[in-house]
Order: structure tokens, then sequence, then C-alpha cells
């Protein structure tokens, strides 16, 4: 059980902490609660591009990483379509300097012609290095583009162009700014030997007279069902043709969001999994293959992917997948197998709570869903799903009308 106190400041934010006397460390993550699905259609890459910006320096910050790593500290960041989060680890005696530090580019992050020019030039680079020049790359750009029409998944956190991100100015980086990176936009933890009441009261100091702002009410447009199976082909120098079907599913906070993520385990985590263990080691149709779901907010996506075999066309491989996803519609699971299935979740989430990061983290998330308790209950709702969810969940989800498929084929080039 992992027990926390929670707490709001005047200006907004919210504030959980951890107490964990098993680690000399503390970890402090913070949650913002903007990703790539609030960027305009004209303006994407945005979300990630502030990653960057974020570790440009600040009023009284000009280099973020030398006074963490000077207090034994590391930190980090990811974005993807819903958050974006940063994070520190260091020793709990100097939990104040990552506070400072965290404050201070919350409340006065610094803005000017060369810090932008950089970091619009590091995340070009990005761009084109892990979707225009590595193999495959561009394959969310594809299925995102079929799966979704007006919802902002319809395209990558990476952004759908480079030039997005090239022709952004100094204004509408501060606009961004300051809409989205206000107190009450963002959700602070903190994890580790620490005491909750002494962590509040230096929370307060750095933290409690950072105004709050406008934050904007998030308006999405909802993603109409798919009625027809989608297909698109692209060619480009990969190192073998690639299969990928797309399947939208039930958003993150929906309870049969548990049953499709035990369903893609069910057909490919691990030796035992049945694609796996059917298409790959038995028929030796396939020389990759995986299935996962997305875990969006808004409803996303359960992917099966897979690269066939030398002389195994994408038509035939396809159709191996297809009979797999069929028989689990057509017959009940084996309780033994989904038991197993189970056990692995179960294993997964009580190995990453041994992690006072990982805490953190999920603490920060499961606040921004709602319910920070879930910390403490996911387990059990994973273990509570049945052999006939499954089975009616796969009905609902495993259709060819509800399905995106890209067929991705090797090029000479």
């Amino acid at each position: 059980m992992i027990h926390y106190s929670r707490f709001t400041l005047a200006n907004g934010l919210r504030v959980l902490i951890h107490e964990d006397a098993s680690t000399p460390m503390a970890a402090v993550n913070i949650l913002y609660n903007v990703g790539a699905r609030d960027e305009s259609p004209e303006r994407t890459g945005f979300a990630h591009l502030f990653e960057h910006l974020m570790f440009g320096g600040s009023a009284n910050a000009p280099d973020f990483d030398e006074p963490l790593q000077l207090a034994g500290g590391e930190n980090n960041a990811f974005t993807n379509n819903d958050i974006t989060n940063f994070y520190d680890i260091l020793p709990t005696e100097n939990l104040e300097t990552a506070l400072w530090l965290e404050s201070d580019r919350m409340a006065a992050l610094r803005f000017d012609e060369q810090v932008l020019d950089v970091q619009r030039k590091v995340v070009v680079e990005e761009f084109k290095e892990t979707c225009l020049n590595e193999p495959y790359g561009d394959v969310w750009h594809h299925l995102a583009d079929m799966a979704y029409k007006v919802h902002p998944y319809r395209w990558p956190t990476i952004g759908k162009v480079p030039r997005h991100v090239e022709e952004a100015t100094i204004e509408e980086v501060k606009d961004f700014y300051h809409k989205f990176y206000r107190p009450n936009n963002a959700i602070l933890t903190v994890c580790g030997k620490v005491q909750a009441e002494e962590v509040l009261t230096r929370v307060e100091k750095w933290f409690g007279d950072i105004p709050a702002g406008p934050v904007p009410p998030r308006r999405l447009p909802v993603e109409p069902p798919q009625r027809r199976l989608e297909q698109r082909i692209n060619e480009g120098p990969v190192p073998a043709d690639a299969l990928y079907l797309a399947f939208h599913t039930p958003a993150r906070t929906e309870p049969d969001f548990y049953a499709v993520d035990l369903l893609s385990d069910l057909l490919c985590n691990g030796a035992s999994s049945r694609l796996y263990r059917r298409l790959l080691k038995e028929q030796q149709l396939f020389s990759y293959i995986d299935a996962y779901v997305t875990g969006s907010i808004d409803p996303g996506l359960l992917i099966v992917e897979g690269r066939p075999s030398s002389g195994v066309s994408l038509e035939a491989a396809e159709a191996a997948i297809w009979r797999e996803l069929d028989q689990l519609k057509a017959e009940l699971v084996p309780e033994r197998e989904l038991q197993k299935v189970k056990n692995k979740t179960e294993s997964s989430l009580l190995f990453s709570e041994l992690n006072v990061l990982n805490k953190a983290i999920n603490l920060a998330y499961f606040e921004l869903l709602g319910d920070p308790g879930l910390i403490n209950r996911e387990a059990a709702l994973y273990r509570a799903v049945s052999r006939e969810d499954i089975q009616r969940v796969a009905r609902q989800v495993l259709s060819p009308e509800n399905c995106s498929e890209l067929y991705y084929k090797k090029t000479e080039a």
C-alpha cells in the first residue's frame, strides 16, 4: 500500500507527498497538464519543443543541470499526446535544490531568440533522425492520420512536419508558456525519505507565490466511431516489409481499458503469448511481431505490428493474424492462460512501485486522471477482468471496420 498526503496550494498547485524510509533519495516530479493534443494543427510539436525549452535556463538559474548535478542529482523529462512531465532525483538532504529549480522555471522561464534558435534546431534534428532517417520512423504519422479524423491525436507528439517548429516565433512560445505552464495546471509529487509536513512547508516557500493563470478550457472534438477499414500502402528504404493494424480502444479512464490491456498481452507479451508462440515460433511466418495499447487518456489504439519472414507475403501474414484475432472473439480464453497474463501484469506493477521515481510519476498521473488512489487499486482492477470480459472487448475492438491497416513495403533504394 502506497500512503500519500494530498494538498492544494492557494494558487491551485496540487501537491502529493509519499514518505518512503527505504531509500536515501527523493524524487521530485512535476506534471504539466499539456500535451500534443493541446496544440494548434498549424503549430504541432510545441509541447515537445517546450520539453527542451524548459532546460534552457530561468531567471535565477541560467543553467538547470549544473546545480542539480552538484547536489548529487539527475533529471529528465518526457512528452506525449496528453502530458509533459519533468522529474529530478537526488539525495533527500538536497531536496530544496530541486524545488528551487523547478519553481524558478515555472515562475520565470528565460526567453530569448538564441535559446529558442538552439532548441528549435535540436527538435528539428530529432524529427529528422527519428522520423525521416530511421527505418519505419514515420509509421506513427501514417497510423495516426488514418485512425483519427478530428481528434488531435491525429498527429504524433514530435509534430506533423518540422516546419511547424522551425517557424515558431518567440511570441508564440511565450503565449504557449503562459497558457499552460501555470501552477493551477500542474501536479507536484515528492516521494522518498521525507516528512510530509516539512516538504509542504518547503513547497509553499518555493511555489506558493507563483501566480495562477487563466488556463484555457480543453474543448477537444470527440472522434466519431470508425465504420470502415482504412488501408494504406507506404514504400520506403526499410530492412523488410512490415504490417501494422491499429484498432480503436476505450479511454484510459474507462473500465474496459484493463480488459483491452490484458487482451494485448494475451496476443503478444512474452514467449508464450499467442502471436509470438504460434506465428513466429511455430509457423515461422514472422521474424518480429508485437501488440500493445497506447494507453492515452482519450480513446486510444491497440496496435498489432509485425515483419513477415522472408518469402511470406504481407497478405498471408495479415491473414494469419486475423485467424488468431477471430479465435479470441469466438472462444473463451482458457482461465490458466488469462491468469498467467494477470500474474505477469501484477508483478510488473509491484516491481514498478519499488522505484521511488516511478511512484512519483504514477501518483502525479493518477491525480491527473482524477483518482490518485488508483496507484493502490490497479492490480485489483486487472485481477477482476474475466474471460467473458476478454471475449466481449475482443468482439468490440478487433473488427475490420474498427481497423486501420498499413502495409510498409521495402524499396530497393
